[in-house]
């Protein structure tokens, strides 16, 4: 690497660390604009015989939850230029106006590529948060709704999509996309204009290739798409509602050149190509590069997220078990609500630091916990009334630490092992992402727990995944 960008704009303060030659080759934007607070950090990559092959990059978008960030990579994966911004906060009357939001948001990072990098990225593509639901008119694109965002229940709409959908189908929750269509549809009665169901990443890939009514299989899954068919299945195109639904690509699928306008505008190629994309956990998992059956990928963040990938797919939606497809493959996935909340609820950040270096990972606590931040358990333990189980709590915290985090490991062994009971391919190896990827101490007790090799991702980063796609789709690309 020649260089590191480390940017943050708060308020009227701005900070540059950057070899000077390097300043001149910054994207536009960077330092010359202080707007409401961010964090942008970049790296720029070194690209090399130049002279003697045209470098081809590929560039990945995630639209996470409070923010968005750019990977760019080359064909070897190596890393050419990252960045990231929180999204600014506009209010729409009482509500958030995410989709201001987010649009702005896409066109600032666009921005922040370096000049000197446009001109060699050839595809595009974009992750956003699974469920995350946009309504808009299907002659302009633009809104009808606000959005559905990914943990908002419609339960309203539940009671009528059990009534059609087949027993313990993913769609049989009230945060899937089509529990929130239908909610909607109900709402909106016989007021209904020329309509388009589209996610998060949809809406934001249409805003760069301009083709209405595309997704993929992965993030159409929650609205009931049958990824091992390859359709809609038939109790979905029997409702009123079917002709809403967006045409359905693999992940990593060119759809169109990059819009001329917005190529011209901000340099790049003419050639580029828009690939669909993927939902944020998928390339999440796509990152850590985990791509035989039986590797699997923990996030500890705020949950404990498992994701699996195996030869068969699973489908069991009291546990909020599913299966997104990965080509001929499955990844199968849950989540606890275990995990880093629960953690900075008992100790703050800089105790969880001082006290883990004092934990002795190769011997078993006794302690037995079930950390939750409030009451309700789904995976591995399907009751919505299961009460946080964190006492007696010893006079000693690095034991109290110690007999926490080992707890939250058993609950991850557990998890992993439900999916085996369903008929998932055997855990071999897993990888850890998050926060929580960080502590070494825990990934030796996990490590001890699991009985398995447990190792930090060298990739965990949605966007590396999408930038992945991107690529995938630049070798399939029928436009150049």
């Amino acid at each position: 690497m020649v260089g590191t960008i480390s940017i943050t704009h708060q308020a009227s303060s701005v900070f540059a660390s950057l070899p000077s030659i390097q300043r001149q080759k910054r994207g536009n934007g960077l330092c010359n604009k202080v707007r409401k607070q961010r964090a942008v950090s970049m790296s720029l990559g070194n690209q090399k015989n130049q002279n003697a092959e045209v470098a081809r990059l590929y560039l990945g978008f995630d639209f996470g939850t409070s923010g968005a960030r750019f990977a760019i990579i080359d064909k070897d994966g190596a890393i050419q230029a990252e960045a990231k911004r929180e999204y600014p906060l506009y209010m729409n009357g009482e509500s958030h106006d995410w989709v201001r939001s987010w649009k702005e948001t896409l066109f600032s990072l666009l921005e922040d590529v370096p000049i000197d990098i446009r001109k060699h990225v050839v595809s595009i593509s974009i992750d956003g948060t699974s469920a995350t639901t946009i309504i808009v008119d299907s002659y302009t694109g633009e809104p009808l709704w606000r959005p559905f965002l990914y943990n908002e229940s419609c339960s309203d709409a539940l009671p009528m999509v059990k009534s059609f959908a087949p027993p313990n189908h993913t769609v049989c929750t009230g945060s899937s996309t089509l529990c929130k269509l239908v909610s909607w549809w109900n709402h909106v009665g016989s007021d209904k204009k020329p309509a388009l169901l589209l996610h998060q990443a949809d809406w934001l890939l249409w805003l760069l290739h301009g083709k209405l009514g595309v997704t993929d299989y992965n993030n159409a899954l929650k609205v009931g798409y049958d990824p091992e068919m390859d359709s809609y299945p038939s109790w979905l195109i029997s409702q009123p509602y079917y002709h809403l639904l967006p045409s359905v690509l693999a992940p990593g699928t060119p759809i169109a050149r990059l819009k001329e306008e917005i190529g011209n505008k901000y340099g790049f190629q003419k050639s580029c190509v828009v690939c669909t994309g993927t939902t944020d956990s998928i390339a999440a998992f796509l990152a850590a590069r985990a791509t035989q059956p039986g590797k699997a990928v923990t996030s500890l963040g705020s949950t404990l997220a498992i994701k699996l990938l195996s030869n068969t797919r699973i489908e069991d939606s009291r546990f909020g078990v599913y299966s997104h497809r990965l080509d001929d493959k499955w990844l199968v996935g849950g989540a606890s609500n275990t995990g880093g909340a629960i953690l900075r609820q008992l100790f703050t950040d800089d105790q969880l630091e001082k006290l883990s270096e004092q934990i002795n990972p190769s011997q078993p606590s006794l302690l037995d916990y079930y950390p939750l931040p409030k009451a309700g358990e789904r995976f591995p333990v399907a009751d919505p009334n299961l009460a946080p189980r964190i006492h007696p709590r010893p006079e000693n915290d690095v034991e109290y630490l110690h007999g926490i985090l080992e707890s939250i490991a058993r609950i991850e062994a557990k998890a992993y092992e439900l999916l085996k009971e369903l008929g998932a391919t055997q855990v071999e190896e897993v990888f850890t992402a998050g926060g929580g990827a960080r502590n070494e101490k825990w990934i030796k007790i996990r490590e001890r727990v699991l009985g398995l090799p447990v190792s930090r991702a060298n990739q965990t980063e949605a966007a590396y995944g999408a930038a992945l796609l991107a690529k995938k789709g630049d070798q399939q690309n029928i436009f150049s």
